[in-house]
């Protein structure tokens, strides 16, 4: 039966809740013990795949095609344990079930309250899983005292009450804000946290205190004494110039220690951290760099391309090198040579998106690839960009474009060299789509499979013909153009099992250009970078020293 930890954050936000989730779960297995990250997120959208990537960073895609927040990424990254359906949840999604059931008669006449219904449905989602590994570890996201999350946390008061003593306990993120004029760290706002924490029944076992000054031994125990914790678990958390150096960081500060000895686990088995050391030794001790330019339409908020630059990270880890990324903002060069803002860069990746806002500078940019020699990576989007671009400037399709574009401006523009995707097999069962259906959980969601073309670039990289990678979008490359441009070129080098859809293209002649249909960013870890970005940024690095 799993131990719980249950992680809350106070003061402001983004302190840094996940990252601290998923190294304490990667320290949890450098000790032998299982674990399985999960979020719980208050707010009343049923899932973030409908939400603005400048509203809410990117969009996370788990194997069985669950849209959730970033943070499972870090978790995935850091534990290597593939994320689940069951791993994320929102408040929207609890007052759906709870409503659903209602509408079916299933609370036999009761009147619908916050409590006990949303918090028992809270609590049944806890508890799946719950026999699976040693630890769960569960995120809680926003703020204490944010109105939308009381039902969470009283949920959580209630599930620790009814477990047997020492099966749970709670780690609360705070900030430890430093004053410049009288050169102090003050420790008031952190105590007010455990206040409003202690206000709802609850009390933490460990403290994780973010900072950018030491925080000396005093304050320690001043934190220690007035929020009712052992000094020992008052962890101190400061910036680090890589994520990655979180777990040994953490490690260092003894909060894994402080989680144990919180459930009284002793002896603690003892950690192996050669993984990680192994990790930050990539990180600090390089032989060179690559600079890629990431040319998207979300550039204002890195976190819209969150996985993407952790898999460029992770590339760069692999070939011993620096990757400089550089975010060029596609809607720039929309009605602009492009080539002033290429020069220089040795590789260029274009990712996904939606609407046709930037596609114009996206096409722009895998012509500039293609001519130059220069390596390109396009992922979703940006390889149904490098399909149109092929169709206009080499196939002599003139008015090549996606079927997407015309949908949104209600006219028709474009031959529709992509086209929207109506019917597709999952597992064993057709899915239909139309284009009426509502928007959110209706693409093409989650893991599939691919065959690679014995002999092409993709096959060498990934070393196999047989691969899974986990996709998002509605819109595919139409394959009645596939003859047409593989005489010009453009090879069709990975397809859906079935021969219909097409995964990947490669041009034949050219020395790194390669589109996915799906996300492989999704899927990169520091210690198992994905092939295709290990292999992106090896041929970066050569392009590079050509220069």
């Amino acid at each position: 039966m799993a131990r719980y930890i249950f992680i809350t954050g106070g003061v402001v936000s983004s302190l840094g809740k996940g990252l601290a989730s998923a190294a304490l779960g990667a320290l949890l297995q450098a000790r032998g013990f299982s674990v399985r990250l999960r979020k719980l997120d208050p707010y009343l959208n049923v899932d973030p795949g409908t939400m603005s990537p400048f509203e809410h960073g990117e969009v996370f895609v788990t194997d069985d095609g669950a849209e959730t927040d970033l943070d499972l990424g870090h978790y995935e990254r850091f534990t290597g344990v593939a994320a689940r359906k069951t791993d994320s949840i929102s408040s929207g999604r609890i007052y759906s079930n709870v409503l659903e059931k209602e509408r079916r008669g299933d609370y036999l006449g009761k009147t619908i309250q916050v409590v006990p219904h949303v918090t028992n449905e809270i609590k049944d989602f806890l508890r799946i899983g719950g026999d699976e590994v040693d630890f769960m570890l569960c995120e809680i996201g926003g703020t204490v005292g944010d109105i939308e999350g009381l039902p969470f946390f009283e949920a959580i008061r209630q599930f620790i009450h009814e477990r047997p003593r020492g099966e749970c306990i709670l780690m609360h993120i705070t900030l430890l804000p430093y004053l410049a004029a009288s050169g102090e760290l003050k420790t008031k706002p952190t105590q007010h946290s455990v206040k409003e924490l202690q206000s709802i029944g609850l009390a933490p076992d460990v403290l994780v205190c973010r900072s950018e000054h030491a925080i000396p031994e005093r304050e320690r125990e001043k934190i220690a004494l007035f929020c009712n914790v052992r000094k020992e678990a008052v962890i101190p958390a400061y910036d680090l110039a890589s994520i990655y150096e979180a777990p040994l960081a953490y490690h260092g500060e003894g909060l894994d220690q402080a989680v144990l000895d919180a459930f009284q686990i002793s002896p603690a088995p003892r950690p192996d951290l050669r993984k990680w050391e192994d990790v930050v030794d990539r990180i600090r001790n390089v032989d060179g760099a690559a600079n890629i330019a990431i040319v998207g339409k979300y550039t204002q908020l890195e976190d819209a391309y969150k996985s993407i630059k952790e898999a460029l990270v992770h590339g760069g880890m692999a070939n011993r090198v620096k990757v400089n990324v550089s975010w060029v903002d596609a809607e720039v060069f929309d009605t602009e040579d492009a080539a002033p803002h290429l020069e220089g860069f040795h590789a260029i990746l274009v990712p996904g998106g939606f609407g046709e806002r930037g596609t114009e500078g996206k096409i722009k940019a895998a012509e500039f690839a293609r001519t130059r020699n220069i390596p390109y990576l396009g992922i979703c989007l940006g390889m149904q960009m490098a399909v149109i671009e092929a169709a206009r400037n080499v196939a002599g399709v003139a008015r090549a474009g996606s079927e997407e574009f015309d949908h949104e401006k209600g006219e028709k523009r474009f031959e529709p060299v992509v086209y929207h995707l109506k019917e597709w097999v999952q597992g064993n069962h057709v899915v239909e789509r139309k284009l009426g259906d509502d928007k959110g959980g209706t693409m093409r969601l989650g893991a599939y499979n691919a065959t690679l073309t014995p002999g092409s670039r993709v096959a060498d990289v990934y070393g196999t013909t047989k691969i899974e990678e986990r996709h998002r979008h509605r819109y595919e490359v139409d394959i009645r153009y596939r003859e047409k441009l593989e005489t010009c070129g453009l090879a069709f080098s990975g397809m859906s099992p079935d021969g219909r859809l097409p995964e990947i293209v490669e041009w034949k002649d050219h020395p790194w250009f390669i589109g996915v249909q799906f996300h492989p960013e999704l899927k990169s870890k520091p210690f198992d970078p994905h092939p295709l970005f290990r292999d992106f940024v090896r041929a970066a690095v050569e392009t590079s020293r050509l220069v």
